[in-house]
């Protein structure tokens, strides 16, 4: 080969790798501005949940309190009042943002969310049970919760093992599983107390109402174990994406990762359904909107967790201070509200496939 063709290819080789480096800088400036404004809007959406309520602070009261000042009215309102509402609702994001992350990536499936493949129901099914026929309140209706969803997360790995876990087996398993559930809650509903039924409808709602310290704390401390975790797994889930033979081939064993990843999400989804009730959709559109968001279609563990704060505090936000007077509801209605209709267009648009 003449030394003129050896330098156009070897030019050709320059301007595709320049392309390519010049391609990786947008996608990484992209993505630390989205993960910026999504950190911005998730502190700027916080303090305004510190600031609203029947006694009105200003900013500088709230951050002054936090900063440590000792203004007796205000810090009894933000430390005692607010503050284990706001922060139960920022660790359920976390979790949940997470949880959807995990699942709709290593199933592949915009579908595969905790509150569509019947996780919630599982743990809504074992706290109502709990509630209703065994007379249990406070940590012990959390522990049945947790209990119910992780018996559903097993339940749906064993309908979808064939040698090997299939995604789609997955996802439809879980969809018949959650009508079982809802079931097995409708029955237990019919066989109860009005006001003892009353009760269990709230919890099932989803809500930050019962938000103390001790019910933060716990969920802090199950995160401080199941979020690092994620992290190990994560390289292991973006080799994944791939395929499994060019995983196998980079040295990853892909049915090892697959179920971690699907454990590490139930236990998510059962820590913040335990928490809160099973609030509605913030787990399923999450990761989409953190994806569509960075354009990229790459993992966004870290964007997802973050849009999931500013969903669960931003709908607490309207639930609790911008509806009309009177009309204060749960946080898992107005999720609800919103992700009912995106699930809609997911459907009409044609994005529901399995990629």
């Amino acid at each position: 080969m003449s030394a003129p063709v050896l330098d156009l290819a070897a030019a050709r080789r320059d301007v595709a790798a320049q392309g390519l480096r010049a391609n990786r800088r947008r996608r990484g400036r992209r993505r630390t501005l989205v993960t910026v404004v999504l950190a911005a809007a998730a502190c700027a959406l916080s303090v305004t949940a510190l600031m609203l309520g029947d006694y009105r602070l200003s900013v500088g009261e709230v951050l002054g309190t936090l900063a440590g000042g000792d203004e007796a009215p205000a810090r009894f309102i933000v430390m005692e009042l607010r503050l284990p509402r706001l922060a139960l609702g920022v660790l359920v994001g976390v979790a949940l943002g997470l949880a959807g992350a995990l699942f709709q990536s290593v199933l592949r499936n915009p579908l595969a969310s905790p509150d569509v493949i019947g996780i919630s129901q599982g743990a809504s099914a074992g706290a109502v049970a709990a509630m209703l026929f065994g007379g249990l309140t406070g940590a012990w209706v959390s522990l049945s919760a947790l209990v119910g969803g992780a018996a559903v997360g097993l339940l749906l790995y064993a309908a979808a093992w064939r040698q090997g876990m299939a995604g789609h087996r997955f996802v439809l398993s879980g969809i018949g599983v959650a009508y079982v559930c809802a079931s097995v809650v409708g029955y237990l509903l019919t066989r109860s107390d009005l006001r003892e039924a009353q009760a269990a409808l709230l919890w099932m709602t989803g809500s930050l109402a019962q938000a103390d310290w001790g019910l933060v704390s716990t969920l802090a401390l199950a995160l401080a174990v199941l979020v690092p975790a994620v992290l190990l797994v994560a390289r292991g889930l973006d080799l994944l994406l791939l395929g499994d033979e060019q995983a196998g081939s980079l040295g990853l064993r892909p049915e090892a990762t697959r179920t971690a990843v699907i454990a590490l999400g139930v236990g998510l989804a059962c820590v913040a359904t335990a928490a809160a009730g099973p609030v509605a959709f913030v787990a399923f559109t999450a990761a989409p909107v953190a994806r569509h968001l960075l354009g990229d279609g790459t993992l966004a563990l870290l964007q997802s967790a973050l849009v999931g704060v500013v969903l669960v505090v931003g709908a607490d936000i309207v639930a609790q201070h911008l509806l009309p007077a009177g009309l204060s509801v749960p946080v898992g209605v107005v999720t609800g509200a919103v992700g009912g209709p995106y699930l809609i267009w997911l459907m009409a648009s044609g994005r529901s496939r399995t990629t």
